[in-house]
C-alpha cells in the first residue's frame, strides 16, 4: 500500500533540489527529490463506535479530525 495519508490524500510529490548558486550559474546538476509527506501512525478513539482505529495520518489531518470529530471525518474519508 502506498504511503498516503487516510484522511487528506496527501502522497509524496516530487520536485527539484535548486541552490542559489545553481540559480547563479544557470546550471542546473541537482536532479530531483521526492518529498514525503509528514505521516504518523496514531490510534485513535472514535466514541460513536466505541472502538479504537489505527490511522496513517498527516499532521493536516489529524488537525481536521480534531476540528470536525473523529467519526465525521473518517467517515467522510471513507476509513470507516
Amino acid at each position: 500500500m502506498a504511503r498516503a495519508c487516510e484522511i487528506t490524500g496527501k502522497t509524496t510529490q516530487i520536485g527539484g533540489r535548486y541552490s542559489n548558486r545553481t540559480r547563479a550559474t544557470q546550471f542546473n546538476p541537482t536532479g530531483k527529490v521526492r518529498r514525503k509527506a509528514n505521516l504518523q501512525k496514531r490510534r485513535i478513539y472514535v466514541a460513536e463506535i466505541g472502538k479504537t482505529v489505527i490511522v496513517d495520518v498527516s499532521m493536516k489531518g489529524l488537525k481536521t479530525i480534531k476540528k470536525n470529530g473523529a467519526f465525521a471525518a473518517l467517515k467522510k474519508a471513507g476509513a470507516i
